[in-house]
């Protein structure tokens, strides 16, 4: 397994994850997630993809076939009223193939992503996760991450 930047060839790849996704949100949450639908157009993914400050990290087996990414966007907030002028890598979305979880897949992106970030002079790394998503929550907090803030709701 190697991680690489993920680029136009890995679309219709990154779409089935994105739909592996989807369908984890959707089964957790019908109320807010549709059944099957595409989190991007094909037009959305290719900007993302050259998007410097949007990389996206591609774990990829001996045939450089896509087994995994993670979508990241750089943060700052420059000269807030409150908020400090940190740079923050944030990890928008991570998936690996459900037909290739506990195989350490995630753990080589997120350490990749990690790295990335100390080199590019990120103070931290940051995520969110749907409680729903059980085996998401239980993956980041064994690799340390902890609770920065916690979003409630009241279904009226």
């Amino acid at each position: 397994m190697k991680i690489r930047m993920a680029s136009e060839k890995d679309i219709a790849r990154i779409h089935e994850l994105l739909l592996q996704v989807a369908m984890v949100h959707h089964n957790g949450r019908p109320d807010l997630f549709k059944y099957g639908q595409r989190k991007y157009t094909d037009n959305q993914l290719k900007e993302i993809l050259i998007d410097k400050k949007r990389p996206v990290f591609a774990a990829v087996d001996e045939n450089d076939r896509l087994m995994g990414y993670a979508f990241c966007i750089f943060q700052q907030h420059m000269n807030d009223n409150i908020l400090t002028d940190i740079r923050t890598l944030y990890i928008d979305d991570l998936c690996v193939d459900e037909n290739m979880r506990g195989s350490h897949i995630g753990t080589m992106i997120y350490d990749a992503v990690l790295d990335f970030a100390r080199e590019n002079g990120c103070y931290n790394v940051t995520l969110n996760v749907w409680s729903c998503n059980e085996s998401a929550m239980k993956f980041y907090l064994a690799r340390g991450l902890k609770p920065q803030k916690v979003g409630m709701e009241v279904i009226l």
